[in-house]
Formats: C-alpha cells, structure tokens, sequence
C-alpha cells in the first residue's frame, strides 16, 4: 500500500526562530511544569460535531491539493479519500467512533476459518436507478485482488483465494488461512463498491474527470473541472435515511498553499476543511470567532521512516541513538504548535480497537523524554557514524523545524545529520519510486492507518512489504502469525510483541500522534470530526445552522 503524498504547503521558519519560541516557552513555565503544554488532550478527541439544522445549497470545503484519481483502489490518500467517503460506499462501514458496523452488507458469517459470506442490503440502488447486485460487488473486490490493476489495498487480500457471487445477494470470500483484517478492511476504501458495467466501460478512464465513477453514496459525482474545482451532487434516492444529506451540492476547491487556505477560511470563502498536518496559521484559525476548530480521534502518526538499509540508520544502534535523541514535547509542543501528543509508539491509543487494557498496559513500557546517556553508549559503540541524510518535504514548515530539532540534538553528540529538500510535488514518489529514495537514510512522514487495529501499525514490516522502505523484517512472521490469529485476546499478545521489538529496534522513529483537525465556519456544522472522514459519508450530516439561516 502507498502512503499519502504529503502536498502541504508551509511557511518555512528558521531554527533561529524555533529555538526563540521554544526558549519563551520554557521561560514562562513552572518549575517541574511542562515547559511545551498541548492544546490536545487524548481523552477528549472529537468525533462527530453537531449535525446541520437546515438544508443548505451549497457547501464549499477545500482540499490541500487536487485529487490524482476518484478510483476507490487508487485512493490511500487525504484529499482522494475525502470525496471518495461520500460517493463510493464499502460493504462495511467505518463510524466516527472508530467502530466497524455494517454497510452495504448486513452481516457477515463465518462457517469457518477460511470463509467469510457477505450478505447485501437488497435496497441499494447506484445513482443511475439500477440495483446494486452481488455481481457488482465480486467485480469491485475482485479489481483490488488483480494484481495487474495496482491498487494501493492489495495487501490486504494477500490471503484471499477467490471472491465469488453467491447468491442473488451474497459474496463468498474464501481464503488461504486465516486473515484477522480482511473484514475489517472491508470499511475502507478495500471493500468499496462501484457498478461492473460503468467501470467496465470507463475503461482506463475510470476514476478521471473525463471516465468519472458510478456508485451508491449520498452524494455523486456532478462536475470535475481539472485543476480548478469538483462539485457533488446530492443522491435523493439514497438508502440510508439516518444520514441524508442537509447540502445539494459539495464544491470541493484545491487550495494547497496553507496561507492561502487558512486566509479562505477565515473570509468565508470556504466553509470548512479537513487537515492533517497543523498549519501555520493554527492559532488565528482557533481565535477566528466565525470558525470553530476541533480535534478528533485519529490514527495517523508523524514519525521518520528508515529509507536505506544499508546507510547510518540501517545500524539499529544508531537509530536508537537518535530515537533517545529526539526531543518529543518540543516537536508536539512547539512545531505542532500543541497540537500533537509525543508519541512512543507507532500505534497510539486511538488504534486500540480490541483489548484496550492490554495494548494500554503495554505501552506504559515505553517513554518518550530523551535520554542523552543511553544514546552516547549507543553511540561509543558503533564509532565512525558517517552523515545521516534526512528527506523533508519543500515548503513545509513541520518537516523543516523537525529537521533542526534533531540536528541540533545529533550535534550534542557529534552526529551530521543533513537534509535534502525534496519538492512537494515529488515528495509522494518516495512512497512508490525507490529511485526517488536514492541518497536519503530516512523521510519524514505523516501516516495514516485504515483499521482501529494496532497490528494496522506494524503490518508494512514484512519480508519485501510495499513500505518496508528499510528492508526491516525482524518481525516479518510474528506479523503473519498475528494476521493468521483471529482470537483477540491471542492476537492482542501478538501484537504487542510485535510492537515491543519495533519499538526497540525503531525502524520507523515515532516521533507525534497527530490528530484530526476540522475547520468549520459558522454557517454549517455537521462534519465528522475523527479520522473516520477518509471512509464515512461525512458530509451528509453537514448542513446549515442558525447563524446561516439569520
């Protein structure tokens, strides 16, 4: 699977100017107190806001860049993912609350470890009039288990042995052993559903702006207008009436500068947006008294990812070395500008799905100050550590004050740690091009996972896994094993297994759990607040409030 492109842009500022701010900070603090503070607090994330009073012609959201495809299975990204949530409907459904409940199937049997049979709602009907059948829906999984189509999910029919229509409607699913993610998958864009025949005929255009696509959701593709904008139009023939929608029309603009985006929100010539990084402009958005922001429960992390096994970082002395480095509270506190939570792990608490107490007992064994000593021991015993080459995406803000403040803690130590500007536009070939990863130990990265399931996290390191950019595959079949463990309490143990070696072996560096942040202006309210929006129909709940109707 791919990762999201990161496409943001941001106002750079300088380390000069990092350290000023960081040095106010603590000057201002108590002694023994939190010298960063946090404007997030983990218990009370957000995860739907008030829904829409009124009925509203159109709602205008931006988008921090222009989607490459509205294709369902080439869509493991931000901005493609957020339209995609509110026309192409998956077989499961993924809640605001993190929680997987039915979709267009209504249940799910199981006669045995290696079968799994969807029962399909019989009322659904695709835009065009014509009824969703079970043929459809084996089409649809069936173009994410073709290798030859490419899509970004694939990974997660790695067991899947065939997808059948077996009944008028009923899919059969049948597997080479046991998958404890298969189903839940089916919540996101894995188990979406588009109609055989328009898909067939769209051909290579199918998920473009000339092809289009043709599905079930509350919304459906209207206008796309390349480089300019996207409108959606409301489904009145929608099966679901708890969640009709309140606009006619959604128009999606493309605004990826981020002073720009935050200046459109605050003329109200966009209504609302979803971002996954904090901008720039955070606190004028929070003190904007039209606007109101939330934080939402979400299971994306900010971390380093190893790019070359064979560099500095591919010696798991000197990873450690840097992980006991970082100073996390800075990065949460300062260039999250508080909105961020340090991280000791890839999965945080909102991945915890299953087994909350004991993936929440597990992760108290992990802290996240720095420890200089342990990483000057590490280091004494690796000697010459040549330069350590970091990627950071251009025009970013984050990457580049995260840069300075790791390499002013290697300097503490001696380490050169460098950077290599990567433009915004290129930065999403890192994910996909090892050529693109040539010269760099490691790239910062904003991840996101699919599933409330920890093993989510720590999935991608296995032999010749898709971004196993570091070759990592200490825990290869202690992943297999745990994805072929369908009883939670014994996948649980499994997976905490899993995380204690990755987390001490740091092939991926955790460094800040991000939550979601949604924009939203005083004439709308409604929109889903957590992570959920990259697979929920969430813009069927938004709708127009009070103030829009004085």
């Amino acid at each position: 699977m791919l990762s999201p492109h990161r496409r943001y842009r941001f106002r750079p500022r300088s380390l000069a100017c990092w350290l000023a701010t960081a040095m106010m900070i603590a000057g201002c603090s108590m002694p023994g107190a939190d010298p960063y503070g946090s404007a997030v607090d983990q218990n009370d994330l957000r995860t739907t806001t008030t829904p829409g009073t009124a009925d509203i012609d159109t709602v205008t959201w931006n988008l921090p860049y222009e989607p490459l495809s509205l294709d369902a299975m080439h869509s493991f990204n931000y901005a493609e993912n957020t339209v995609i949530a509110n026309m192409c409907e998956s077989l499961l459904r993924l809640t605001p609350s993190l929680e997987i409940r039915p979709g267009l199937a209504v249940r799910v049997d199981k006669p045995d470890d290696l079968t799994q049979i969807y029962t399909l709602r019989s009322d659904v009907t695709f835009w065009d009039g014509t009824s969703m059948t079970a043929q459809d829906v084996a089409y649809s999984l069936n173009r994410q288990l073709d290798p030859d189509n490419a899509s970004y999910f694939v990974g997660y029919y790695s067991h899947v042995k065939s997808i059948e229509a077996t009944g008028a409607h009923q899919v059969t699913v049948r597997f080479t052993q046991p998958d404890a993610l298969f189903e839940k998958a089916m919540a996101t864009a894995a188990g979406a559903v588009s109609q055989q025949a328009f898909t067939e005929r769209a051909g290579e255009g199918f998920g473009t702006p000339q092809g289009g696509v043709m599905c079930t959701g509350p919304f459906a593709l209207d206008t796309w207008t390349p480089g300019r904008d996207l409108r959606l139009t409301r489904n009145d023939a929608y099966w679901d009436a708890t969640l009709r929608p309140r606009a006619h029309h959604i128009d999606f603009s493309f605004i990826a500068d981020e002073s720009t985006a935050v200046n459109a929100l605050r003329s109200g010539e966009v209504d609302g947006q979803f971002f996954y990084l904090p901008p720039a402009g955070l606190i004028q958005l929070q003190k904007d008294s039209n606007l109101t922001l939330n934080f939402g429960k979400s299971l994306v992390y900010f971390a380093l990812a190893t790019a070359n096994a064979n560099g500095p970082l591919g010696d798991v002395r000197v990873r450690q070395a840097l992980s006991a480095l970082i100073d996390r509270k800075a990065i949460a506190g300062v260039v999250m500008q508080g909105a961020g939570l340090p991280a000791p792990t890839l999965a945080g608490p909102d991945y915890w799905g299953y087994e909350k107490d004991a993936f929440e007992a597990a992760a108290t064994r992990f802290g996240t100050d720095p420890d200089i000593e342990r990483a000057r021991g590490l280091l004494k015993q690796v000697g010459n550590v040549g330069p350590i080459t970091i990627g950071v995406q251009g025009s970013s803000a984050v990457h580049e004050q995260t840069a300075n403040v790791i390499q002013a803690a290697g300097r503490k130590l001696g380490l050169d740690i460098r950077t290599k500007v990567i433009p915004v536009e290129q930065f999403g070939n890192l994910y996909s091009d090892p050529t693109a990863r040539e010269g760099l130990d490691g790239f910062f990265t904003t991840w996101y996972g699919n599933l409330p399931d920890p093993l989510e996290a720590y999935s991608m390191f296995v032999h010749d896994g898709t971004n196993n950019f570091g070759a990592y595959d200490a825990v290869s079949d202690q992943v297999n094993e745990a994805i072929g463990t369908l009883d939670p309490a014994e996948r649980a143990q499994r997976v905490i297994a899993i995380q204690q070696k990755v987390t001490e072996d740091v092939p991926w560096t955790p460094l800040v759990y991000l939550p979601t942040i949604l924009v939203q202006n005083s004439r709308i309210s409604g929109a889903t607040a957590s992570i959920a929006y990259l697979y929920y129909p969430w813009a069927a709940t938004v709708g127009g409030t009070e103030e829009e109707s004085k």
